[in-house]
């Protein structure tokens, strides 16, 4: 899917859907707490399940509208909700300020918590 602007001079603009994922990726490793953009379990059922897993980051459309959602796999002791907050302020004024295509809104969806570095956990 993508975006045109056929009012531009000279010309027309087409951004893709998957150009707003990228933008909107970076936006979310931007913000510190977010581990990795991950969209399914790891370990021996992840390996399995990979095959048929969705993106980490979805757009989806409607009549020019963007709608954003992207996986994350958050670091250990950072507290969820607050994260979560700055994550969608992060991708939407990022997605907006670059692209003007205007941003409904943006889920983030936890799909785990990364795990304590090792020599924390030893001290």
């Amino acid at each position: 899917m993508e975006v045109t602007d056929s009012n531009r001079i000279g010309g027309g603009l087409r951004i893709s859907g998957d150009v707003i994922a990228k933008i909107a990726r970076l936006a979310t490793l931007e913000v510190d707490g977010v581990e990795d953009i991950s969209a399914g379990a790891d370990g021996v059922q992840g390996l399995f399940r990979r095959v048929s897993l969705q993106k980490p980051v979805i757009v989806q459309f409607t009549e020019d509208v963007a709608e954003i959602t992207v996986h994350i796999i958050v670091a250990y002791g950072r507290k969820i909700p607050p994260l979560c907050e700055k994550i969608q302020e992060n991708v939407k004024s990022s997605v907006q300020n670059m692209t003007s295509i205007t941003v409904s809104k943006v889920n983030v969806v936890v799909t785990g918590v990364a795990q304590e570095n090792a020599s924390r956990a030893e001290e």
